[in-house]
């Protein structure tokens, strides 16, 4: 099965979605007992977007073996995809409790509680995520979003910076140092970061609206 499998994941990789499909189908008709077929076909078909399907065959590997943390993740991805949040958070427990470490299931562990407007209960999870994955800005960046909107101003206010390190262009991590300055009523400074975010992004509706709400505080000063 191995070599099949790989051959099935890099087609998979490169697009050749039809080779792929008609690989993960053989490894299924060989190994029908086997969960990883249908865990990658599942994987397959959800990013095909035949949502209906993947459930399916996340499903079938569930039910062939409970453990598998994969098609935990799987089904997890799919129903965050859907926004059913609950349902989501549920399966990539199960998957972190089952043993899937990486940071992707950390991270949308941490989103599904940020969907549901727990910022606190996201913090751990949202923070493993970027510890794993230290490259990747999106990570930090909702980390330091959850930080903010616990009131953990100058922790956030940190990490927004260290975003910008990795990525100069981030709009929204200029936009968030823009509130940290207002709220700290310093308007100059919260100015320059709503500036910096629109010239980023001259559509930045929330950088737009920032600057506008300065205006008060710079002619008062």
């Amino acid at each position: 099965m191995e070599n099949k499998l790989k051959l099935a994941i890099k087609a998979m990789q490169n697009n050749e979605l039809e080779e792929a499909a008609s690989l993960f189908a053989e490894i299924i008709e060989e190994y029908p007992d086997d969960p990883v077929g249908y865990t990658n076909f599942g994987n397959l078909l959800l990013h095909m977007q035949d949502t209906e399907r993947a459930q399916r065959f996340f499903a079938k590997a569930i039910e062939l073996d409970p453990h598998a943390a994969t098609a935990h993740y799987g089904l997890g991805n799919l129903f965050y995809e859907q926004s059913l949040y609950t349902k989501a958070q549920n399966h990539l427990q199960q998957a972190i409790d089952l043993g899937l470490k990486e940071a992707d299931v950390y991270y949308l562990l941490g989103m599904t509680f940020q969907q549901q407007g727990y910022h606190k209960l996201a913090l751990p999870y949202l923070l493993r995520a970027a510890e794993l994955n230290t490259n990747e800005e999106e990570f930090l960046f909702q980390y330091g979003l959850s930080l903010a909107q616990c009131e953990h101003v100058k922790e956030a206010e940190e990490i927004f910076h260290k975003v910008l390190q990795l990525n100069q262009n981030h709009s929204d991590a200029y936009y968030n140092l823009g509130v940290i300055a207002l709220f700290r009523e310093q308007a100059e400074r919260a100015l320059n970061y709503f500036e910096e975010a629109l010239r980023i992004q001259p559509d930045h509706i929330l950088a737009a609206n920032g600057r506008k709400n300065v205006q008060p505080y710079l002619h008062e000063s």
